[in-house]
C-alpha cells in the first residue's frame, strides 16, 4: 500500500528526531586585546597586555599565533600607513597568557612610539587590533642613586641622590611580597611617618617626568634596608613650677604627649648639693614633696622616659625654701 506523500514526509522527519535549523561551525576568533599598555622605564620601552581567554562566540579561545607592531607617529594615525612602517617585535606569554617584555628605546627618542597587538585563533583568523599604545620617548632618565634610611624620632628619613624632579617610594614591610607605592615627591627625601620601630623596611625609588603624550620612568634604584630602633627619648618637660603649701611642696608641670610615654622622673637637690632621683611619675604631671624640712632650700628637675627607658635631658632647674 503506498501511503501519501504528506504522511509519508512527517514519519521521515518523527524518525530523524529533527529539532530545528542546522548548526553552523563555530569561527574559533580570539576577542581583542583591550588592556595592551607600555612606558618607557629608563633606556627600554616596557610593554604588556594579557592574551584574550574567550572567542567572539563567548567559547574558549585556541590561540595561534601573535603579531606585535611598533612604529614611530606620523601624523593624524592612519592604520595602514601606521603598518606599512612597522617593525614586528617577538614576544611569549607565561602560563597564565601574561605577555611583558621590552624594546630598545634609543631608536626612538624624540618620537612618538605607537605600539599595537593582533591574536589570531587555531584557524589563522583574527578579530582586529587591540587598543593602541603610546610612548613619547625621551632621553633616559638616570636611576637615583645612594639610597640612604635612617630611624629618626618621626619615623623613618629615607634621601638619595638625583637630578630636580618627581620621585616615587616604593615600600615593602617585613610581612608583605611586594612593593607599594607610598609617595610622589618633589624633592630627594621622604619622611615614612608610618614606620614602626622593630619591622623591617625595604625601600625603592623610581624618577618620573611628564612626557609628551605618557610618562617615564627611571630604572629603579638598588633597594635600601632597615630595621629602625626607638632610641629616641620624649621631649624634656616644660612648664616645671614650685609651690609652697602647708606642710609640703607642690611640683606641677605640663604634661608630654609622645604615644611611647611611660613616666616622668623628679630630681631634687637639698641646700645646693647635687641632683638626685627623687620619684618616677606615672602619667601625672604632679607631685607632692613631703619629706621637706622648714626652711631648707631645694632644687629641682625633671625629665620624661619612654617605654624602652630612653630618657630625655632634664628641664631647667626650679629652686625654692620649704615652709
Amino acid at each position: 500500500m503506498k501511503l501519501p506523500s504528506a504522511v509519508a514526509a512527517a514519519l521521515t522527519l518523527a524518525s530523524c528526531g529533527y529539532v530545528g535549523e542546522p548548526m553552523y561551525p563555530l569561527l574559533n576568533i580570539p576577542t581583542p586585546v583591550k588592556d595592551l599598555a607600555a612606558v618607557q622605564r629608563g633606556a627600554v620601552i616596557v610593554y604588556q597586555f594579557t592574551q584574550p581567554a574567550l572567542t567572539t562566540e563567548g567559547k574558549a579561545a585556541k590561540v595561534g599565533e601573535l603579531e606585535i607592531r611598533a612604529a614611530a607617529a606620523q601624523g593624524a594615525f592612519d592604520l595602514g600607513n601606521w603598518y606599512s612602517r612597522s617593525v614586528p617585535i617577538q614576544a611569549k606569554p607565561d602560563a597564565s597568557g601574561h605577555v611583558r617584555s621590552e624594546i630598545p628605546a634609543g631608536p626612538w627618542i624624540g618620537k612618538d612610539l605607537i605600539l599595537g597587538v593582533k591574536v589570531f585563533g587555531a584557524n589563522h583568523r583574527d578579530a582586529g587590533w587591540s587598543n593602541f599604545a603610546t610612548v613619547t620617548v625621551i632621553d633616559p632618565l638616570p636611576k637615583p642613586a645612594n639610597v640612604e634610611a635612617q630611624a629618626v624620632a618621626e619615623g623613618v628619613r629615607v634621601t638619595w641622590q638625583g637630578p630636580a624632579g618627581q620621585y616615587r617610594v616604593l615600600r615593602r614591610a617585613e610581612s608583605g611580597k611586594d612593593f607599594a607605592l607610598v609617595a610622589t615627591v618633589d624633592a630627594p627625601e621622604w619622611l615614612d611617618a608610618a614606620a614602626e620601630y622593630g619591622k623591617q623596611y625595604t625601600y625603592l625609588i623610581q624618577a618620573v617626568k611628564k612626557a609628551g603624550v605618557s610618562e617615564a620612568e627611571s630604572d629603579l634604584s638598588d633597594p635600601r634596608e632597615i630595621t629602625p630602633i626607638d632610641k629616641f627619648p620624649p621631649a624634656v618637660p616644660t612648664g616645671l613650677n614650685a609651690i609652697i603649701a602647708a606642710d609640703h611642696i607642690e611640683l606641677v608641670w605640663d604634661r608630654n604627649t609622645e604615644p611611647d610615654f611611660a613616666l616622668y622622673r623628679l630630681y631634687r637637690g637639698v641646700a645646693g648639693g647635687a641632683l638626685e632621683k627623687l620619684a618616677d611619675i606615672p602619667d601625672t604631671p604632679s607631685y607632692s614633696d613631703t619629706k621637706v624640712e622648714s626652711g631648707k632650700q631645694y632644687r629641682y628637675a625633671l625629665s620624661a622616659v619612654d617605654r624602652l627607658n630612653n630618657e630625655s635631658n632634664q628641664s631647667a632647674a626650679v629652686e625654692i625654701s620649704a615652709p
